[in-house]
């Protein structure tokens, strides 16, 4: 992947929701301007959620996600609707698209629920308004459009809207141009072992590299058996300002920088960026409390082939079992396999989500405290288990209370 390319956890997520045969495939060909969906007079015709990634001005870099039917019916069906209800954890806008010949009824109701549950901005938009005579658009409100996929009108209308409403509800948060001027140089540790990906930098380092460089700093990067050489190197004015590495170098990194210079990590900078790491700092404790026969999940949010010495599967648990000296039993979760019921957990430790968006993180981590289970993350607990997570939240002194 490219530096320039916009990783899908970094997209707009724009899901469009209704019921059978409301035009929402025909909406969505209309405002992505290409045959993303099947279009069919058939109800159901969309049987899973279908997405796709693309520049949608006047947004600019989005996800397209068209969901099947709510009200679909069958065993079949039921699943169908579990599959969209779980788009909602990932949705940024929703789009509810109504038969304006039919208006708002129960099904549609229900989704508004879930929407203000899940505190989603949302736009109703009454579709097929070619069929009312030019009737009014029965929304009252500015977050309501009536539009006709079939003969275009009302498109760039709506997109306007979405573009508004997405706006106007992002929530940016820095990951680590705030820490560092301009001209500050910055040290990245960047192990390549047997699980980096080949010819490539996985997407933390390569986004808070991006970071550095657009806020005018300057970045170095090393391996970290090369570290006490470059740090010789620099030793002097160019001591560096700050240095980052790779969780699973953290002692050893620790041992080689010298107290006076900053040290995190890309896991614990993602933790803050995707707003997990306040609550990951007051999650991490939970280690102290894990008993013989403790269920631990670790979940990641990619799918990525697991090594024989995966960080998920085989280090973290290694670690925390020579920690605690109990018998914890794992259990592992992937991509958007998260589940929804947590009480079998004494806790979780979730990776850095750089593949899922912030809004997904968020879900997790609420459904994390509505059920009381403790939630922390890679970077954070690996810190915490070689005894230097105080040093590696020195950069947010906000949080040296709850270390």
């Amino acid at each position: 992947m490219s530096l320039n390319d916009t990783p899908s956890s970094e997209r707009t997520h724009i899901a469009f929701f209704g019921c059978r045969n409301a035009g929402k495939s025909s909406l969505v060909n209309a405002i992505t301007g290409q045959d993303m969906s099947v279009v069919s007079d058939v109800r159901g015709t969309t049987t899973d959620p279908v997405t796709k990634s693309m520049e949608l001005l006047p947004m600019g870099p989005v996800v397209i996600i068209d969901t099947p039917g709510f009200d679909d019916e069958g065993q079949l069906g039921e699943l169908r609707v579990v599959k969209t209800k779980q788009v909602l954890n990932r949705s940024d806008v929703a789009v509810l698209v109504v038969d304006i010949t039919q208006g708002l009824g129960a099904w549609e109701n229900r989704l508004i629920d879930m929407f203000k549950e899940k505190e989603i901005p949302y736009i109703v938009v009454y579709n097929k308004s070619d069929l009312t005579d030019g009737a009014v658009c029965p929304g009252d409100d500015e977050n309501s459009i009536a539009v006709s996929a079939e003969q275009g009108t009302g498109i760039n209308e709506l997109k306007e809207k979405i573009a508004h409403i997405s706006a106007h509800n992002k929530v940016e948060i820095p990951l680590v141009s705030d820490l560092i001027s301009p001209e500050d140089l910055i040290v990245l540790v960047i192990p390549i072992d047997s699980a980096a990906p080949k010819g490539r930098i996985i997407l933390p380092q390569q986004q808070v590299l991006r970071d550095i460089l657009d806020t005018g700093a300057m970045a170095v990067c090393a391996r970290e058996f090369e570290l006490p050489g470059l740090l010789k190197k620099l030793s002097g004015d160019a001591k560096p300002s700050l240095v980052i590495t790779d969780s699973q170098a953290f002692a050893q990194v620790s041992r080689d920088v010298s107290e006076d210079i900053p040290l995190t990590s890309f896991s614990i900078l993602m933790a803050r960026y995707k707003g997990l790491l306040d609550e990951a700092v007051r999650g991490v404790t939970a280690i102290e409390n894990l008993r013989d026969g403790d269920t631990v999940l670790i979940s990641e949010g990619c799918t990525h082939h697991r090594q024989c010495d995966d960080i998920g599967t085989y280090k973290i648990p290694k670690w925390l079992k020579e920690y605690t000296g109990k018998d914890i039993k794992i259990e592992t979760s992937s991509g958007r396999g998260f589940p929804d019921d947590l009480s079998p957990y004494s806790m979780i430790i979730h990776c850095g989500g750089c593949m899922l968006n912030q809004r997904e993180i968020l879900y997790r981590m609420k459904c994390a405290g509505d059920q009381n289970v403790p939630i922390t993350n890679y970077g954070i607990a690996i810190a915490y288990l070689k005894g230097i997570l105080k040093r590696s939240l020195s950069v947010f002194p906000h949080l040296s209370e709850l270390v």
